[in-house]
């Protein structure tokens, strides 16, 4: 094997963004990310700050999501989202970009967009990964964000929020690491649902994975490597 339990465990960031989920429910898949010792928690904004105390202590990053699903908030409500965030301990922000703007080939709006949320987080001394929702773009469109996110020192860019029409594709993850530099990291989302997708795209140079099945992916992951009594 060419990795170890954490060198996988620490790509994940363990995905708590269903609508449906209680509140319980929420608490339980906090407490399942420290017991696995993931990347970080992705969770709904409103839960962020008792998820940040859950977490505080460990290895385990809070995070949340800005402008999400569809990035159709305005630049203003952007920043009052990520302010807010960072203010509940959010060490990461997953944003949307606006999709609308992206189709539309508003590059400057595209780039004030993103440009907020990653300075007001960069100040703070936190991070950025930015959403294209590439499902809903041509090439063109990717490359341009890349580039856009490249200039701005964005942290990640981000396949997909995993509530589009369809989520990471092996193609668009190539394009996306072929078209960044390497200060700027690769995240997939959507469908990266067991071990053997998650070390294919990792051999490609993905360094983060949004995952909602990270037990049985970290599971796999110890009994490959006989951690597992």
């Amino acid at each position: 094997m060419d990795f170890t339990y954490q060198d996988i465990a620490k790509m994940i960031d363990h995905s708590l963004l269903n609508p449906t989920l209680t509140a319980a429910e929420l608490e339980a898949g906090c407490q399942l990310a420290l017991a696995y010792d993931v990347a970080s928690v992705c969770i709904m904004p409103f839960a962020l700050k008792r998820c940040s105390e859950i977490l505080r202590g460990s290895t385990v990053m809070a995070s949340t999501t800005i402008g999400f699903p569809h990035g159709g908030h305005t630049t203003s409500v952007k920043r009052a989202e990520a302010e807010r965030a960072l203010a509940d301990g959010g060490q990461e922000l997953d944003m949307v970009v606006n999709i609308s703007q992206v189709l539309s080939g508003n590059w400057d709006y595209v780039r004030r967009d993103i440009e907020a949320v990653v300075d007001l987080a960069h100040e703070a001394g936190q991070k950025v990964k930015v959403i294209f929702e590439n499902c809903y773009l041509q090439r063109e469109q990717k490359i341009r964000l890349c580039e856009i996110c490249s200039e701005l020192d964005a942290d990640w860019v981000k396949t997909s929020t995993g509530y589009g029409s369809g989520g990471a594709t092996i193609d668009d993850l190539r394009l996306m690491v072929e078209n960044t530099p390497k200060h700027v990291q690769v995240k997939a989302a959507g469908g990266v649902r067991d071990l053997d997708k998650f070390l294919e795209v990792r051999a490609i140079g993905v360094t983060r994975i949004g995952a909602s099945r990270t037990a049985e992916i970290l599971d796999d992951c110890k009994s490959r490597l006989g951690l597992v009594e």
